[in-house]
């Protein structure tokens, strides 16, 4: 599979209405606030679904990987940029929140 067919799972999955409803129910469980944030006591409200572990080409079409609550966490912006620069950012954070892998 090319690089660019294995981005464009990814991007499909991120603009899939499994996602658009799972992301909106998982926000809804944290009350919206920051996971991070809350762990130092503070109240911050968060802007990205972020999967602990990525999404690959390969464990995309893995529900429990992808869609399970267990594998999302509510993040600031600050968090997730924190993460991302952490783990060598390999994705492009869309204005709205979104994921676009790179071509």
């Amino acid at each position: 599979m090319s690089k660019r067919s294995s981005n464009s799972k990814i991007n499909y999955f991120y603009q899939s209405r499994a996602w658009y409803l799972t992301r909106n129910a998982y926000m809804r469980s944290v009350s919206g606030l920051c996971e991070q944030c809350l762990a130092e006591g503070k109240l911050t409200p968060a802007v990205f679904v972020h999967h602990k572990v990525w999404l690959t080409p390969d464990n995309v079409g893995n529900a429990d990987v992808s869609l399970s609550f267990d594998n999302l966490q509510a993040l600031c912006a600050k968090h997730h940029a924190a993460i991302h620069k952490k783990e060598k950012l390999r994705y492009k954070i869309l204005p709205n929140g979104n994921l676009l892998t790179p071509p």
